[in-house]
């Protein structure tokens, strides 16, 4: 029996594991406990009360859809204005609690996080479909966003800060203030790391939140809630419902309580959102809405660096990061090469249930994935080459999940697949002929999350750096062309389509967010 549990940290970029027994030691158990807890039924919790609501909605694991991982409460209109009102009821009182008390809070609450890292990574990989070391690396995340934002709350001094006076009796401050209630709505492909960000922004800030989770991972946001609430928050301070975006979504965002929303998904979702919205007032919403991911790889590449680099960012978690690389531009006098050695490093990518050791990827999430996987793979056939990959897994176990093959094709320039985010293991690929077509191409899309470039030249980097139009950008990275950003290590957001309003995750401006400027004059006092 493991007593301890390794110490190495894990982030998206890791390539091995310290103590490797130990790690897997430790996750299996971690597993074992979690078989035991299949198919129960969960609450939605509001004003720190669990309730059902009289309907339910299955999850399942897209690794095995014959594991009922557990039911939820499909709650809608009724549960979205509970849940607004108890927020509301809550918030002078969290507001007024000193800052210094919100970020001890806080802290324990990544303290909760930390210490639970295999208990969570282990319902994430069953829930979502992720690998051990992509588990265990979000749990980490998480805790490091907590850790990041509070930081940020003590180096600004609670966001307060004095002014200059026009009269020796006046003394002036800005004060940053909360709006109030926050709805935040996450996605399934972080449902961790990302419901913690957004929650822990907003709470920090002095708002009180409503926690909705992508109907695909309830039992992480249960996890995400359970963390942050045993830490000592307040009842009524953060509230999880569960349910499905076109009734309870829709229900939260339109509520007149609602004064911010927070939301990271898909374009249409988003963009819909940040346009209705603000219809009759103005009211912040801070929106990640996805990527067309770029990779240049130019005739002065090194190849080792290039292949794995984009492998990684390309097949990591199934193509199903906001930031995955799904379009590579590569100079001719390189390409045969490249693509021949990108090739042969797919084929090594060992696809399988990611709760077992050293499988890379797992299944995408749902049917409908694994059906725009087939779809797309079809049509790449007819438009161009398919140089690895194209089909689904179905042998064995296999064909009780959504398990693709990672796919690489040679495709027209202009085709459909180099501007639509498709989110599954699909990776397209055009010759170019110089670094000015490969920048070019790069930049013609609506969207400017993430891009990356393999070259070892200076002024290929340089002309990368000035004029790639994207959010966050990588150079020469062999552990994710596009993909891997960390807290207070790269702040991580998007330009054009891909987010609003430009102040990136992770990073040193995300808390400010959250609240609205006030400036205090006091005369005589």
């Amino acid at each position: 029996m493991v007593t301890t549990e390794p110490d190495q940290k894990i982030t998206y970029t890791t390539m091995g594991v310290e103590q490797a027994q130990a790690f897997n030691a430790a996750f299996e158990q971690a597993m074992s406990r979690v078989k035991t807890q299949l198919g129960r039924e969960y609450p939605v919790y509001i004003n720190g009360e669990a309730r059902t609501v009289g309907k339910t909605f299955e999850d399942r694991s897209p690794n095995d859809t014959r594991q009922l991982l557990g039911t939820f409460q499909d709650a809608g209109q009724k549960e979205a204005d509970a849940a607004i009102r108890a927020a509301q009821a809550a918030f002078k009182s969290w507001a007024r609690r000193p800052w210094q008390e919100r970020v001890d809070i806080l802290r324990r609450a990544e303290a909760n996080f930390r210490n639970r890292r295999f208990e969570i990574g282990a319902w994430l990989s069953s829930e979502v479909g992720k690998s051990r070391l992509e588990s265990i690396g979000e749990v980490e995340e998480a805790a490091d966003l907590i850790a990041t934002y509070a930081g940020q709350m003590e180096e600004n001094s609670g966001y307060v800060r004095k002014l200059n006076q026009q009269a020796p009796d006046e003394v002036n401050h800005s004060v940053m203030r909360p709006y109030g209630v926050w709805v935040v709505i996450a996605p399934f492909n972080f449902p961790v790391a990302l419901a913690t960000g957004m929650i822990a922004g907003a709470l920090l800030a002095g708002n009180t939140v409503v926690f909705k989770p992508s109907h695909d991972a309830p039992l992480s946001g249960e996890l995400v809630y359970r963390a942050l609430h045993e830490a000592g928050l307040p009842d009524g301070v953060l509230n999880y419902v569960t349910g499905f975006g076109n009734e309870l979504g829709e229900a939260l965002s339109a509520h007149e309580g609602t004064e911010g929303i927070a939301f990271t998904g898909s374009r249409e979702v988003g963009c819909t959102i940040y346009a209705q919205f603000s219809a009759q007032r103005p009211r912040p919403c801070i929106t990640e809405m996805g990527g067309k991911n770029a990779v240049i790889v130019t005739d002065h590449a090194d190849l080792d660096k290039a292949v794995e680099g984009t492998a990684r960012a390309a097949f990591g978690y199934s193509g199903q990061k906001c930031s995955a690389a799904s379009r590579v531009y590569v100079q001719e006098g390189i390409a045969d090469e490249y693509l021949r050695r990108l090739v042969e490093r797919t084929k090594e990518i060992t696809v399988g249930n990611p709760e077992i050791e050293d499988v890379f990827m797992g299944p995408v999430i749902n049917q409908r994935a694994y059906r725009r996987f087939q779809d797309a793979t079809d049509e790449a056939g007819k438009s161009g080459r398919i140089l690895v990959g194209g089909s689904t897994l179905t042998s064995g176990d296999l064909q009780h999940g959504y398990y693709c093959a990672p796919t690489i094709t040679e495709l027209p320039a202009e085709h459909r697949f180099f501007f639509e985010e498709l989110f599954i293991p699909f990776l397209v690929v055009s010759k170019v002929r110089s670094m000015d077509e490969a920048i070019e191409r790069a930049n013609n899309s609506e969207y400017g999350l993430t891009a990356g470039i393999f070259s070892e030249d200076a002024e290929e980097i340089d002309r990368f750096l000035q004029d790639v139009e994207a959010g966050t950008i990588y150079v020469n990275r062999a552990g994710g062309a596009t993909t891997g950003a960390w807290p207070g290590v790269q702040s991580f957001g998007g330009w054009k389509a891909s987010a609003s309003p430009g102040v990136s995750a992770l990073g040193p401006y995300y808390v400010q967010q959250f609240m609205h400027e006030q400036n205090q004059t006091v005369v005589g006092r």
